[in-house]
């Protein structure tokens, strides 16, 4: 339980950084499909966190590699 503490923690800041930093890409954010699975029988498991953490990084690096040039 505590690895999956931990990737919401990372998430979570992750999150709130583009929040502040780019909030032109945050909003964008909830249009991102979120990987953890939602029906009522699916469990969130470690994978789900570590490739929904893996995408919100894949997403920024994009964007500032786009951006700063």
């Amino acid at each position: 339980m505590k690895k999956i503490q931990k990737l919401t923690q990372q998430i979570n800041e992750l999150t709130v950084r583009i929040e502040h930093e780019y909030p032109e890409l945050y909003r964008y954010l909830d249009e991102n499909p979120i990987t953890i699975p939602v029906d009522d029988e699916a469990k969130p498991t470690h994978k789900s966190f570590v490739e929904y953490l893996e995408s919100l990084k894949s997403i920024l690096e994009k964007y500032v590699k786009s951006h700063n040039k």
